[in-house]
């Protein structure tokens, strides 16, 4: 298969792993077309912490073949490397480099996928942003934690990319950048080798061009095939639910809520209002609580041993999150036990929920990465959501519709966003 560099870079993750396992597409050829978009961007978008072009060449020629063959993947730098330095977003340990890779990267390495390089991420995954500037405006944020990442993707220089979320770190870079954002179930994809904020809350996910490449990436990294072959036997019943704090909602973050719907509605799906109950504001205490308590302790040494070497705006989040008490703690797992059963009457009757991925468009300058707010009680609750593309803002950047499913429910969640994705092309287009 003889393809220019812009029809390989077109190409599905499904299209690119067929093409190179039946030998019709190198993978040489695939890391040279994207190879040549991080060539031409990079010094403008600022995506990588560290790229090594001679291992990502070595690296294609070495695919034989693999349910990820060929594909280009970007790691977010809280993720463990050894042959790319991982310094967790952090001056603290700039140039460090672990004994060895996070399971999650052995195992996308196995199957075949190339790692282009580490993404850039915000202090410890944080407050602190890097580098990154946004594609779409380099005088916006790209969002945070997940910044390189997303930036990297909504440029067109990968595949996909791993990301992490605590709060809003996978999905609202993706709204920002243009790009899909998948935070799984709560435990889909291994933490083993992944810097911790809060064990009760952090969750490795996936920033891809479409859902169904996110699906695709995901599948094959948690060997749960059902995740690439998600398919609806009919419309689905779509929940429109704006939160306790839709105050909060910019005019362009509730007119894509209104595009999503009234697109998912004229692909058939049935789309009803569904109410705020008063206990929900509840959730977002109970967020703050799991955080408060569960980051500093597991940031303990950087706090104790290096508080001067870390940047300003991290240190300060850190003391903040540090007056939590046991008792808050201990009332919000109390009040969470039942994550599922919670999920469950939110959604109701509905099979999935469309709420704000984000505030609005990425906000101007670079000094910090927005608001989390629409996400983090979704993460609190452990079921899946997607930041699903949904139109552009009235300064021309990317906005975006979240999609929520219910805990372990994945496959049916990413059919709805992918059911969602295709009406808002069709109402677009």
């Amino acid at each position: 298969m003889t393809l220019a560099p812009e029809e390989i870079r077109a190409l599905s993750v499904d299209a690119v792993v067929a093409a190179v396992n039946a030998g019709t597409l190198s993978a040489s050829a695939v890391a040279e077309a994207f190879l040549a978009v991080i060539d031409a961007r990079e010094d403008a978008v600022g995506a990588f912490e560290t790229i090594d072009r001679a291992a990502v060449r070595a690296a294609a020629a070495a695919v034989g073949g693999g349910p990820l063959a060929g594909i280009t993947l970007g790691v977010k730098d809280v993720i463990e490397t050894a042959d790319l330095p991982t310094g967790y977003g952090s001056t603290v340990y700039a140039g460090a480099r672990p004994l060895w890779d996070a399971p999650v990267v052995t195992i996308a390495r196995s199957l075949g996928a190339v790692v282009m390089g580490k993404t850039v991420s915000t202090e410890f995954a944080m407050s602190g942003p890097g580098r990154t500037r946004n594609p779409w405006n380099p005088g916006h944020t790209p969002g945070g934690s997940s910044s390189g990442s997303a930036a990297a993707v909504g440029t067109g220089m990968l595949h996909a990319a791993l990301g992490t979320q605590t709060s809003g770190s996978i999905l609202r870079p993706a709204a920002y950048c243009g790009a899909v954002g998948y935070k799984p179930s709560f435990g889909t994809l291994v933490r083993v080798g992944v810097k911790a904020l809060s064990d009760s809350l952090d969750t490795v996910g996936m920033i891809a061009r479409t859902v169904a490449d996110a699906g695709a990436v995901t599948a094959a990294l948690a060997e749960a095939p059902k995740l690439a072959a998600a398919a609806l036997d009919r419309p689905p019943r779509i929940g429109i639910f704006r939160s306790s704090r839709w105050d909060l909602a910019e005019p362009a973050t509730r007119e894509a809520l209104a595009r999503a719907a009234a697109a998912a509605e004229a692909a058939g799906a049935s789309v009803v209002e569904v109410a705020v109950p008063d206990w929900f504001e509840e959730l977002y205490r109970c967020h703050d609580a799991v955080m408060g308590w569960e980051t500093p302790r597991a940031l303990a040494h950087e706090r104790a041993v290096f508080a001067d070497r870390i940047a300003p705006p991290t240190r300060a989040f850190l003391d903040t999150l540090a007056r939590t008490t046991r008792a808050d703690y201990d009332a919000a797992l109390a009040r969470i036990a039942d994550r599922a059963g919670i999920l469950d009457a939110l959604i109701g009757d509905c099979d999935v929920l469309f709420t704000p991925a984000a505030t609005g468009e990425a906000p101007a300058g670079l000094g910090a990465t927005g608001d989390p707010v629409f996400c983090k009680v979704w993460t609190l609750l452990h079921g899946p959501a997607l930041a699903v593309p949904a139109g552009f803002g009235p300064n021309g950047l990317p906005v975006a519709v979240q999609v929520v499913g219910r805990l372990g429910r994945d496959a049916e969640t990413l059919a709805a966003a992918a059911f969602a994705e295709a009406a808002l092309k069709d109402a677009t287009s």
